[in-house]
Protein backbone atom coordinates (compact mmCIF):
# COMPACT_ATOMS: atom_id res chain seq x y z
CA UNK A 1 0.00 0.00 0.00
CA UNK A 2 1.27 3.45 -0.90
CA UNK A 3 0.63 7.05 0.13
CA UNK A 4 0.63 10.11 -2.09
CA UNK A 5 2.76 13.17 -1.34
CA UNK A 6 3.12 16.30 -3.41
CA UNK A 7 6.16 18.47 -4.16
CA UNK A 8 6.88 21.27 -6.65
CA UNK A 9 7.02 18.79 -9.52
CA UNK A 10 3.73 17.06 -8.75
CA UNK A 11 2.40 14.00 -6.93
CA UNK A 12 4.66 11.16 -5.85
CA UNK A 13 3.63 7.68 -4.78
CA UNK A 14 5.59 6.47 -1.74
CA UNK A 15 5.40 3.19 0.22
CA UNK A 16 3.01 3.82 3.11
CA UNK A 17 5.43 2.78 5.86
CA UNK A 18 8.49 4.48 4.40
CA UNK A 19 9.91 7.34 6.46
CA UNK A 20 11.34 9.04 3.40
CA UNK A 21 9.53 11.56 1.23
CA UNK A 22 9.22 12.80 -2.33
CA UNK A 23 12.85 13.66 -3.08
CA UNK A 24 14.06 10.28 -1.85
CA UNK A 25 11.38 8.46 -3.83
CA UNK A 26 12.27 10.35 -6.98
CA UNK A 27 15.93 9.42 -6.41
CA UNK A 28 15.03 5.75 -6.04
CA UNK A 29 13.25 5.86 -9.38
CA UNK A 30 15.91 7.97 -11.14
CA UNK A 31 19.15 6.41 -9.84
CA UNK A 32 18.93 2.61 -9.61
CA UNK A 33 22.63 2.54 -10.52
CA UNK A 34 24.79 0.38 -8.25
CA UNK A 35 22.68 -0.95 -5.42
CA UNK A 36 25.24 0.61 -3.07
CA UNK A 37 24.01 2.95 -0.35
CA UNK A 38 25.76 5.37 2.01
CA UNK A 39 28.32 4.00 4.45
CA UNK A 40 26.84 3.77 7.98
CA UNK A 41 29.41 6.27 9.25
CA UNK A 42 28.28 8.77 6.63
CA UNK A 43 24.71 8.35 7.84
CA UNK A 44 25.98 8.91 11.39
CA UNK A 45 27.82 12.06 10.35
CA UNK A 46 24.82 13.57 8.61
CA UNK A 47 22.51 12.75 11.51
CA UNK A 48 25.00 14.25 13.98
CA UNK A 49 25.03 17.40 11.84
CA UNK A 50 21.21 17.56 11.87
CA UNK A 51 21.08 17.11 15.63
CA UNK A 52 23.65 19.84 16.08
CA UNK A 53 21.70 22.10 13.70
CA UNK A 54 18.50 21.57 15.70
CA UNK A 55 20.29 22.60 18.90
CA UNK A 56 21.91 25.62 17.26
CA UNK A 57 18.66 26.76 15.63
CA UNK A 58 16.74 26.33 18.88
CA UNK A 59 19.30 28.50 20.64
CA UNK A 60 18.89 31.11 17.89
CA UNK A 61 15.07 30.80 18.18
CA UNK A 62 14.86 29.83 14.51
CA UNK A 63 12.81 26.73 15.40
CA UNK A 64 10.78 26.00 18.54
CA UNK A 65 12.05 23.99 21.47
CA UNK A 66 9.31 21.44 20.76
CA UNK A 67 10.46 20.99 17.17
CA UNK A 68 14.12 20.87 18.12
CA UNK A 69 13.43 18.30 20.84
CA UNK A 70 11.59 15.99 18.46
CA UNK A 71 14.31 16.33 15.83
CA UNK A 72 16.99 15.54 18.40
CA UNK A 73 15.09 12.51 19.69
CA UNK A 74 14.69 11.19 16.14
CA UNK A 75 18.41 11.69 15.52
CA UNK A 76 19.34 9.85 18.69
CA UNK A 77 17.18 6.91 17.67
CA UNK A 78 18.90 6.71 14.29
CA UNK A 79 22.33 6.92 15.90
CA UNK A 80 21.31 4.05 18.19
CA UNK A 81 20.64 1.89 15.15
CA UNK A 82 16.97 2.43 14.39
CA UNK A 83 15.57 3.25 10.92
CA UNK A 84 18.87 2.43 9.24
CA UNK A 85 17.03 0.72 6.39
CA UNK A 86 15.44 4.06 5.48
CA UNK A 87 18.60 5.56 3.98
CA UNK A 88 18.11 4.11 0.54
CA UNK A 89 19.59 6.51 -2.02
CA UNK A 90 22.22 5.03 -4.35
CA UNK A 91 25.74 6.40 -3.91
CA UNK A 92 25.62 7.46 -7.58
CA UNK A 93 22.94 10.10 -7.50
CA UNK A 94 22.02 13.71 -8.10
CA UNK A 95 25.03 16.06 -8.20
CA UNK A 96 26.26 17.49 -4.89
CA UNK A 97 24.29 14.87 -2.95
CA UNK A 98 20.91 16.62 -2.72
CA UNK A 99 19.11 13.29 -2.99
CA UNK A 100 20.85 11.79 0.02
CA UNK A 101 20.66 15.05 1.97
CA UNK A 102 16.89 15.14 1.53
CA UNK A 103 16.70 11.44 2.38
CA UNK A 104 18.17 12.38 5.77
CA UNK A 105 15.91 15.41 6.18
CA UNK A 106 12.78 13.46 5.25
CA UNK A 107 13.44 10.47 7.51
CA UNK A 108 14.20 12.73 10.48
CA UNK A 109 11.15 14.90 9.76
CA UNK A 110 8.74 11.97 9.52
CA UNK A 111 10.07 10.32 12.66
CA UNK A 112 10.01 13.65 14.56
CA UNK A 113 6.41 14.24 13.50
CA UNK A 114 5.56 10.71 14.61
CA UNK A 115 7.16 11.43 17.99
CA UNK A 116 4.91 14.50 18.26
CA UNK A 117 1.80 12.44 17.49
CA UNK A 118 1.37 12.77 13.72
CA UNK A 119 1.25 10.02 11.13
CA UNK A 120 4.05 9.38 8.65
CA UNK A 121 3.66 11.77 5.73
CA UNK A 122 1.44 14.28 7.52
CA UNK A 123 4.15 16.81 8.53
CA UNK A 124 1.72 18.32 11.03
CA UNK A 125 4.37 19.70 13.40
CA UNK A 126 7.47 20.27 11.33
CA UNK A 127 8.78 20.02 7.79
CA UNK A 128 11.91 18.48 6.24
CA UNK A 129 12.93 21.67 4.44
CA UNK A 130 11.63 24.39 6.75
CA UNK A 131 12.69 22.94 10.11
CA UNK A 132 15.09 19.98 9.91
CA UNK A 133 16.98 21.86 7.19
CA UNK A 134 16.57 25.41 8.46
CA UNK A 135 19.53 27.62 7.49
CA UNK A 136 21.19 24.75 5.65
CA UNK A 137 21.90 23.65 2.10
CA UNK A 138 23.21 20.49 0.53
CA UNK A 139 26.11 22.69 -0.51
CA UNK A 140 27.38 23.24 3.02
CA UNK A 141 25.99 20.18 4.82
CA UNK A 142 27.22 17.51 2.39
CA UNK A 143 30.91 18.55 2.44
CA UNK A 144 30.67 18.99 6.21
CA UNK A 145 29.12 15.54 6.74
CA UNK A 146 31.65 14.08 4.30
CA UNK A 147 34.54 15.46 6.33
CA UNK A 148 33.02 14.45 9.65
CA UNK A 149 32.40 10.91 8.38
CA UNK A 150 36.03 10.63 7.27
CA UNK A 151 37.20 11.79 10.69
CA UNK A 152 34.92 9.29 12.43
CA UNK A 153 36.19 6.54 10.15
CA UNK A 154 39.81 7.45 10.82
CA UNK A 155 39.24 7.45 14.57
CA UNK A 156 37.08 4.33 14.77
CA UNK A 157 38.42 2.18 11.94
CA UNK A 158 41.94 3.20 10.92
CA UNK A 159 43.98 4.66 13.78
CA UNK A 160 44.26 1.50 15.88
CA UNK A 161 44.97 -0.91 12.99
CA UNK A 162 47.58 1.49 11.61
CA UNK A 163 49.33 1.75 14.98
CA UNK A 164 49.08 -2.03 15.44
CA UNK A 165 50.67 -2.71 12.05
CA UNK A 166 53.60 -0.40 12.75
CA UNK A 167 54.05 -1.93 16.21
CA UNK A 168 53.95 -5.48 14.80
CA UNK A 169 56.56 -4.71 12.15
CA UNK A 170 58.78 -2.99 14.70
CA UNK A 171 58.53 -5.99 17.04
CA UNK A 172 59.65 -8.27 14.23
CA UNK A 173 62.51 -5.89 13.51
CA UNK A 174 63.70 -6.43 17.06
CA UNK A 175 63.07 -10.19 17.01
CA UNK A 176 64.99 -10.68 13.76
CA UNK A 177 67.80 -8.26 14.55
CA UNK A 178 70.48 -10.98 14.68
CA UNK A 179 69.28 -12.88 11.60
CA UNK A 180 71.88 -12.38 8.86
CA UNK A 181 70.70 -12.56 5.27
CA UNK A 182 71.69 -11.46 1.80
CA UNK A 183 70.45 -8.09 0.67
CA UNK A 184 69.08 -7.83 -2.85
CA UNK A 185 69.00 -4.97 -5.31
CA UNK A 186 67.58 -5.39 -8.83
CA UNK A 187 66.53 -8.81 -7.44
CA UNK A 188 70.21 -9.77 -7.57
CA UNK A 189 72.65 -10.51 -4.73
CA UNK A 190 73.66 -7.45 -2.74
CA UNK A 191 75.67 -6.83 0.43
CA UNK A 192 74.51 -8.59 3.61
CA UNK A 193 71.73 -7.12 5.71
CA UNK A 194 69.95 -8.28 8.83
CA UNK A 195 66.36 -9.43 8.51
CA UNK A 196 65.57 -7.18 11.45
CA UNK A 197 66.84 -4.17 9.54
CA UNK A 198 64.40 -4.92 6.73
CA UNK A 199 61.43 -5.17 9.09
CA UNK A 200 62.43 -2.09 11.07
CA UNK A 201 62.54 -0.17 7.79
CA UNK A 202 59.02 -1.39 7.02
CA UNK A 203 57.85 -0.03 10.37
CA UNK A 204 59.49 3.32 9.65
CA UNK A 205 57.72 3.55 6.29
CA UNK A 206 54.36 2.99 7.99
CA UNK A 207 55.21 5.64 10.59
CA UNK A 208 55.85 8.24 7.91
CA UNK A 209 52.57 7.38 6.17
CA UNK A 210 50.71 7.77 9.46
CA UNK A 211 52.27 11.20 9.93
CA UNK A 212 51.10 12.30 6.46
CA UNK A 213 47.54 11.15 7.23
CA UNK A 214 47.67 12.99 10.54
CA UNK A 215 48.67 16.17 8.73
CA UNK A 216 45.85 15.79 6.19
CA UNK A 217 43.40 15.28 9.03
CA UNK A 218 43.93 18.87 10.18
CA UNK A 219 42.51 20.27 6.95
CA UNK A 220 39.56 17.87 7.09
CA UNK A 221 38.64 19.33 10.50
CA UNK A 222 37.91 22.73 8.90
CA UNK A 223 34.18 22.90 8.13
CA UNK A 224 32.23 25.15 5.82
CA UNK A 225 28.93 24.58 7.62
CA UNK A 226 26.97 27.81 7.88
CA UNK A 227 27.87 28.82 4.35
CA UNK A 228 24.41 27.67 3.17
CA UNK A 229 23.99 27.75 -0.63
CA UNK A 230 27.07 29.61 -1.87
CA UNK A 231 29.32 30.20 1.12
CA UNK A 232 27.74 33.53 2.02
CA UNK A 233 25.67 32.26 4.94
CA UNK A 234 22.34 33.41 3.48
CA UNK A 235 19.32 32.47 5.67
CA UNK A 236 21.41 31.36 8.66
CA UNK A 237 20.58 32.69 12.11
CA UNK A 238 23.03 34.86 14.04
CA UNK A 239 25.51 32.70 15.97
CA UNK A 240 24.36 29.54 14.21
CA UNK A 241 27.68 28.76 12.54
CA UNK A 242 29.76 28.82 15.70
CA UNK A 243 27.06 26.99 17.65
CA UNK A 244 26.63 24.10 15.19
CA UNK A 245 30.36 23.39 15.01
CA UNK A 246 30.54 23.37 18.80
CA UNK A 247 27.56 21.01 19.03
CA UNK A 248 28.96 18.69 16.35
CA UNK A 249 32.22 18.44 18.26
CA UNK A 250 30.35 17.62 21.48
CA UNK A 251 28.11 14.98 19.90
CA UNK A 252 30.80 13.30 17.79
CA UNK A 253 33.71 13.54 20.21
CA UNK A 254 35.88 15.00 17.43
CA UNK A 255 37.20 17.96 19.41
CA UNK A 256 39.34 19.46 16.64
CA UNK A 257 36.39 20.55 14.49
CA UNK A 258 36.41 24.25 13.67
CA UNK A 259 34.79 26.66 11.23
CA UNK A 260 36.71 27.17 8.02
CA UNK A 261 38.41 30.59 7.81
CA UNK A 262 36.69 31.09 4.44
CA UNK A 263 33.29 29.50 3.88
CA UNK A 264 33.38 30.14 0.15
CA UNK A 265 36.71 28.33 -0.17
CA UNK A 266 35.39 25.42 1.88
CA UNK A 267 32.50 25.08 -0.58
CA UNK A 268 34.46 25.59 -3.79
CA UNK A 269 37.41 23.37 -2.91
CA UNK A 270 37.43 19.82 -1.62
CA UNK A 271 41.23 19.83 -1.36
CA UNK A 272 41.18 18.32 2.18
CA UNK A 273 39.59 15.15 0.79
CA UNK A 274 42.27 14.98 -1.90
CA UNK A 275 44.96 15.35 0.76
CA UNK A 276 43.48 12.61 2.92
CA UNK A 277 42.98 10.32 -0.06
CA UNK A 278 46.60 10.93 -1.08
CA UNK A 279 47.67 9.87 2.41
CA UNK A 280 45.68 6.65 2.11
CA UNK A 281 47.11 6.07 -1.36
CA UNK A 282 50.67 6.53 -0.08
CA UNK A 283 49.94 4.10 2.74
CA UNK A 284 48.54 1.62 0.22
CA UNK A 285 51.65 1.95 -1.94
CA UNK A 286 53.95 1.23 0.99
CA UNK A 287 51.91 -1.67 2.34
CA UNK A 288 51.64 -3.17 -1.15
CA UNK A 289 55.43 -2.94 -1.50
CA UNK A 290 55.92 -4.62 1.89
CA UNK A 291 53.46 -7.40 1.11
CA UNK A 292 55.22 -8.03 -2.20
CA UNK A 293 58.52 -8.35 -0.33
CA UNK A 294 56.98 -10.88 2.03
CA UNK A 295 55.66 -12.91 -0.90
CA UNK A 296 59.16 -13.01 -2.39
CA UNK A 297 60.91 -13.78 0.89
CA UNK A 298 58.55 -16.67 1.67
CA UNK A 299 58.57 -18.09 -1.86
CA UNK A 300 59.23 -21.80 -2.10
CA UNK A 301 59.34 -23.67 0.15
CA UNK A 302 61.90 -25.64 -1.87
CA UNK A 303 62.30 -23.70 -5.10
CA UNK A 304 62.16 -20.08 -3.93
CA UNK A 305 63.91 -17.82 -1.45
CA UNK A 306 62.35 -19.41 1.60
CA UNK A 307 63.94 -16.92 4.01
CA UNK A 308 60.78 -16.42 6.05
CA UNK A 309 57.78 -18.60 6.87
CA UNK A 310 54.35 -17.00 6.96
CA UNK A 311 51.50 -18.41 9.05
CA UNK A 312 49.36 -20.95 7.22
CA UNK A 313 45.72 -19.86 7.19
CA UNK A 314 44.20 -22.17 4.55
CA UNK A 315 45.06 -24.84 1.98
CA UNK A 316 46.45 -23.11 -1.08
CA UNK A 317 45.30 -25.36 -3.88
CA UNK A 318 42.29 -27.40 -4.90
CA UNK A 319 44.50 -29.87 -6.77
CA UNK A 320 48.04 -29.75 -5.29
CA UNK A 321 48.09 -31.41 -1.85
CA UNK A 322 49.95 -29.63 0.92
CA UNK A 323 50.35 -26.37 -0.99
CA UNK A 324 50.16 -23.24 1.16
CA UNK A 325 50.07 -19.75 -0.36
CA UNK A 326 50.83 -16.26 1.01
CA UNK A 327 47.08 -15.61 1.11
CA UNK A 328 47.05 -12.63 3.46
CA UNK A 329 49.66 -10.65 1.47
CA UNK A 330 47.69 -11.46 -1.69
CA UNK A 331 44.55 -10.02 -0.10
CA UNK A 332 46.58 -7.02 1.05
CA UNK A 333 47.62 -6.25 -2.52
CA UNK A 334 44.04 -6.34 -3.75
CA UNK A 335 42.91 -3.91 -1.06
CA UNK A 336 45.80 -1.60 -1.83
CA UNK A 337 44.94 -1.59 -5.54
CA UNK A 338 41.34 -0.71 -4.64
CA UNK A 339 42.49 2.24 -2.54
CA UNK A 340 44.86 3.47 -5.25
CA UNK A 341 41.99 3.32 -7.75
CA UNK A 342 39.70 5.15 -5.33
CA UNK A 343 42.28 7.90 -5.02
CA UNK A 344 42.26 8.35 -8.79
CA UNK A 345 38.47 8.72 -8.74
CA UNK A 346 38.65 11.18 -5.84
CA UNK A 347 41.35 13.20 -7.59
CA UNK A 348 39.24 13.59 -10.71
CA UNK A 349 36.18 14.46 -8.62
CA UNK A 350 38.04 17.07 -6.56
CA UNK A 351 39.32 18.69 -9.76
CA UNK A 352 35.80 18.82 -11.22
CA UNK A 353 34.55 21.66 -9.01
CA UNK A 354 33.05 24.62 -10.84
CA UNK A 355 32.64 28.16 -9.51
CA UNK A 356 30.89 28.04 -6.11
CA UNK A 357 30.37 24.29 -5.85
CA UNK A 358 31.79 20.84 -6.52
CA UNK A 359 28.90 18.58 -7.51
CA UNK A 360 30.96 15.37 -7.46
CA UNK A 361 30.91 15.05 -3.68
CA UNK A 362 28.78 11.86 -3.52
CA UNK A 363 31.55 10.01 -5.37
CA UNK A 364 34.19 11.46 -3.03
CA UNK A 365 32.23 10.43 0.06
CA UNK A 366 31.69 6.91 -1.22
CA UNK A 367 35.31 6.39 -2.21
CA UNK A 368 36.99 7.93 0.85
CA UNK A 369 34.80 5.96 3.25
CA UNK A 370 35.40 2.76 1.28
CA UNK A 371 39.15 3.34 1.32
CA UNK A 372 39.33 3.96 5.05
CA UNK A 373 37.08 0.99 5.76
CA UNK A 374 38.99 -1.57 3.69
CA UNK A 375 42.40 -0.24 4.76
CA UNK A 376 41.50 -0.53 8.43
CA UNK A 377 40.12 -4.05 8.07
CA UNK A 378 43.04 -5.14 5.91
CA UNK A 379 45.71 -3.82 8.30
CA UNK A 380 44.09 -5.64 11.21
CA UNK A 381 44.27 -8.96 9.37
CA UNK A 382 47.73 -8.24 7.94
CA UNK A 383 49.19 -7.57 11.38
CA UNK A 384 47.34 -10.26 13.32
CA UNK A 385 47.26 -13.13 10.81
CA UNK A 386 50.53 -12.53 9.00
CA UNK A 387 53.15 -10.22 10.53
CA UNK A 388 52.86 -11.38 14.14
CA UNK A 389 53.21 -15.03 13.16
CA UNK A 390 56.04 -14.62 10.64
CA UNK A 391 59.11 -16.74 11.41
CA UNK A 392 62.66 -16.50 10.08
CA UNK A 393 64.37 -19.41 8.36
CA UNK A 394 67.72 -18.51 9.92
CA UNK A 395 69.63 -21.35 8.32
CA UNK A 396 68.49 -20.39 4.80
CA UNK A 397 69.09 -16.69 5.45
CA UNK A 398 72.68 -17.26 6.60
CA UNK A 399 73.37 -19.70 3.78
CA UNK A 400 72.44 -17.06 1.20
CA UNK A 401 74.36 -14.33 3.04
CA UNK A 402 77.57 -16.32 3.27
CA UNK A 403 77.31 -17.53 -0.31
CA UNK A 404 76.54 -14.15 -1.82
CA UNK A 405 78.89 -12.82 -4.49
CA UNK A 406 78.36 -9.34 -3.04
CA UNK A 407 80.61 -10.20 -0.09
CA UNK A 408 83.33 -9.09 -2.47
CA UNK A 409 82.24 -5.49 -1.81
CA UNK A 410 84.20 -5.63 1.46
CA UNK A 411 87.37 -6.29 -0.57
CA UNK A 412 87.24 -2.91 -2.35
CA UNK A 413 89.16 -1.10 0.37
CA UNK A 414 91.93 -3.72 0.30
CA UNK A 415 92.40 -5.00 -3.26
CA UNK A 416 90.41 -2.50 -5.31
CA UNK A 417 87.20 -2.71 -7.30
CA UNK A 418 88.70 -4.34 -10.43
CA UNK A 419 90.47 -7.12 -8.56
CA UNK A 420 87.36 -7.73 -6.46
CA UNK A 421 85.28 -7.97 -9.66
CA UNK A 422 87.72 -10.57 -10.98
CA UNK A 423 87.23 -12.57 -7.79
CA UNK A 424 83.46 -12.51 -8.30
CA UNK A 425 83.77 -13.57 -11.94
CA UNK A 426 85.98 -16.52 -11.02
CA UNK A 427 83.75 -17.55 -8.09
CA UNK A 428 80.69 -17.63 -10.35
CA UNK A 429 82.47 -19.50 -13.11
CA UNK A 430 83.89 -22.13 -10.75
CA UNK A 431 80.82 -22.25 -8.46
CA UNK A 432 82.90 -21.40 -5.42
CA UNK A 433 82.53 -18.88 -2.61
CA UNK A 434 84.25 -15.51 -2.52
CA UNK A 435 86.33 -16.62 0.46
CA UNK A 436 87.50 -19.74 -1.36
CA UNK A 437 88.77 -17.66 -4.29
CA UNK A 438 90.43 -15.13 -1.97
CA UNK A 439 92.31 -17.99 -0.31
CA UNK A 440 93.29 -19.60 -3.60
CA UNK A 441 94.61 -16.31 -4.97
CA UNK A 442 96.25 -15.50 -1.60
CA UNK A 443 94.80 -12.01 -1.62
CA UNK A 444 94.37 -11.86 2.18
CA UNK A 445 95.76 -13.59 5.22
CA UNK A 446 93.50 -15.81 7.31
CA UNK A 447 93.39 -13.14 10.01
CA UNK A 448 92.35 -10.54 7.43
CA UNK A 449 89.72 -12.89 6.01
CA UNK A 450 88.28 -13.41 9.48
CA UNK A 451 88.09 -9.67 10.14
CA UNK A 452 87.15 -8.37 6.72
CA UNK A 453 84.81 -11.07 5.42
CA UNK A 454 82.55 -11.25 8.47
CA UNK A 455 79.06 -10.67 6.99
CA UNK A 456 77.68 -9.39 10.31
CA UNK A 457 80.18 -6.52 10.32
CA UNK A 458 79.05 -5.62 6.81
CA UNK A 459 75.56 -4.77 8.10
CA UNK A 460 76.79 -1.67 9.99
CA UNK A 461 78.48 1.56 8.85
CA UNK A 462 82.25 1.48 8.41
CA UNK A 463 84.98 -0.41 6.57
CA UNK A 464 85.11 -4.08 7.63
CA UNK A 465 88.40 -4.96 9.32
CA UNK A 466 89.35 -1.38 10.14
Amino acid sequence: MNRIEKDSLGNVEIPAKAYWGTTTQRALESYPISGLTAHPKFVDAYVILKMAAARANKKAKAITAKQAGAIEKACKEILSGKLRDQFVVDVFQMGAGTSFHMNVNEVIANRANEILGAKIGEYAHLDANNHVNFGQSTNDTFPTAMRLAALLMLRDHLDEPLANLEKSLRAKGKEFDKVLKSGRTHLQDAVPIRLGQEFKAYAEAIKYCAAFISFARKSVCELGIGGSAAGTGLNTARGYREAIVKEMAAISGIRDLKPSPDMCEAMQSQRPLAELSAGLRNLALEISRISNDLRLLCSGPTTGMGEIILPSIAPGSSIMPGKVNPSIPEMVNMVCFEVIGNDTAISWAVGAGQLELNVMMPLMAHKINTSIHVMGSMMTQFANLCIKGTRANEKKCRQYAEGSMSLATALNAYIGYKEAAAVVKQAIAEEKTIIQIVRERKLLTEDQIRKIMDPIKMTEPGIPGK
